[in-house]
């Protein structure tokens, strides 16, 4: 049988490799290929078209995994697309609309099982992109392509197949200037803001991240105030994925990108992992003054809630950027117990050259405050716990 037809049905990706092709191929998981993401009523306009827009807003949040994946609706990421879509709706008419919602990974438990893309997610996004008719991004995250940080890895192959049948409909294409090519990685751009996505599972990979710095070093700084980069692996946490471990992934993010985001002054890095909040402030300065980069972990969008369990050991971290001075704010910390970490999003709103972020919790976590004040402005020089 041609390998192109062995490929087709087996539902899976043929992966280049030096000495030829790698068919990956788990005949227990043959079933309906996984149905595409519905693209949003109302898509994003030409990076060109949108550039003298300067006041908006865009929701992020991650880790949408359920309990009952494959069988079920996610049922607690449904909670949080409700009350999603009931903030929309009352932003709409406002001065800073809702344009885009961004997930920072872990949309399934097992990203290799297409009846849980189809079951359990895709039906809820269409309700954001079709309902609320708003353009979708979302990251991968390790349980969508599997921990694997080895490209030809069959299990990888089988997930970022999936994923990107998911997805494809939402994110530049490939061929494109805004998306690496055959990778989950890409960028676009509204108004004064930049986003860039790129898979932290595959932090080390050389081609990835020549790409992302390309990206940086050809942006219009007059016209994109504002850089935020979204992945899965948080470079600072306190759940049980941080604390006093460090995974390989946070390793290679905190060694490969810190010091290309702060070459390039990137304003917001968005991650997940870890099912809570949490948000971490760093300063450091270069030779065209001071900076801050605020890290926003925000894990509660389905998944089985975690909650703290440990300070991260910050001396390997501070030793690496001796050289820019670095000093971290751990600005909001998680709650000792799950009630104390609820469902939750956030609202990041623009409005020029300012940011401000709130966060929205769900359900009976409809009274999180993880701010006193409600919201937290990342654009303050001075930071204000």
């Amino acid at each position: 049988m041609p390998l192109a037809v062995v490929a087709r049905a087996c539902r899976v990706a043929l992966i280049p490799l030096a000495g030829g092709l790698l068919l990956s191929c788990a005949a227990q998981r043959i079933q309906d290929p996984v149905t595409g993401i519905t693209p949003p009523a109302t898509p994003l306009p030409a990076e060109s078209a949108s550039a003298k827009v300067t006041r908006f807003s865009f929701i992020a949040y991650g880790d949408t995994r359920g309990r009952r994946d494959g069988v079920a609706v996610q049922e607690e990421h449904e909670l949080v697309v409700e009350t999603m879509l009931s903030r929309i709706a009352s932003l709409k008419d406002g001065p800073d609309p809702v344009r885009f919602v961004i997930q920072s990974g872990d949309a399934v438990v097992d990203g290799r099982d297409p009846k849980q893309w189809n079951v359990s997610y895709v039906g809820l996004i269409n309700r954001i992109t079709q309902g609320a008719g708003l353009p979708y991004y979302l990251a991968p995250g390790n349980h969508d392509l599997t921990a694997a940080e080895a490209l030809s890895d069959p299990g990888r192959a089988e997930g970022l197949a999936n994923y990107l049948q998911a997805v494809e409909p939402l994110i530049p294409a490939n061929g494109s200037m805004r998306r690496l090519d055959g990778y989950p990685t890409y960028a676009f751009g509204f108004g004064n803001t930049f986003v860039l996505a790129f898979d932290s599972n595959i932090a080390d990979d050389k081609r990835q991240f020549e790409w992302v710095k390309g990206q940086l070093e050809g942006l219009d700084r007059g016209r994109y105030q504002h850089v935020v980069v979204m992945f899965h692996h948080p470079v600072l946490s306190s759940g049980p994925h941080g604390g006093a471990t460090i995974e390989p992934p946070t390793e290679a993010v905190r060694r490969r990108y810190l010091p290309l985001f702060r070459q390039h002054h990137v304003r917001l890095m968005v991650t997940g992992h870890e099912h809570l909040f949490e948000h971490w402030v760093e300063q450091y300065r270069d030779a065209t003054g001071s900076w801050r980069m605020d890290q926003i972990v925000s894990g509660g969008g389905g998944a089985p809630i975690y909650h703290f369990e440990g300070d991260p050991d910050q001396r390997a971290y501070l030793r690496g950027s001796k050289a820019t001075g670095v000093t971290l704010t751990q600005l909001v910390k998680p709650g000792a117990t799950a009630a104390e970490n609820p469902y939750h999003f956030c609202i990041v709103h623009v409005d020029g050259p300012r940011m401000w972020v709130e966060v929205v919790g769900v359900d009976v976590g409809s009274g999180f405050k993880p701010y006193p004040s409600g919201r937290v402005v990342l654009t303050d020089s001075v930071v204000r716990k």
